[in-house]
């Protein structure tokens, strides 16, 4: 049986970088270069909201000082992403974070919302 066809469309497996996520890696990586980074890991947490209902972020990110950081990289939102993103903000002592790739016309670099 082959479970590519039950996978969602626009889907990656666990643990792969769509090309949003690989360039804001490569951000983290010039960041973590300065020292405004000490340390991150892609889908490095896995953070329980309710039986059965669980949000992973995309970045998990210890920046200068020891804080901690859950960063989500969206081009766009679902519903339910959003919904989950509060509801961990609630729950947990992280600064969340999420982030979109401005267009180049604009600028380009990061859009940031905190929850």
């Amino acid at each position: 049986m082959n479970t590519k066809n039950f996978q969602a469309l626009g889907r990656l497996k666990t643990g792969e970088r769509n090309k949003t996520e690989a360039a804001y890696e490569n951000y983290l990586k010039a960041l973590q270069a300065v020292g405004d980074v000490l340390w991150f890991k892609f889908e490095g947490f896995k953070l329980r909201l309710a039986d059965n209902t669980f949000y992973t972020p995309d970045y998990a990110v210890m920046v200068r000082g020891g804080g901690m950081e859950m960063h989500e990289v969206k081009g766009y939102w679902l519903d339910d992403a959003k919904v989950k993103i509060k509801i961990a903000a609630d729950m947990y002592p992280f600064r969340f974070l999420a982030v979109k790739a401005k267009a180049k016309k604009d600028g380009g670099g990061w859009a940031v919302e905190e929850f």
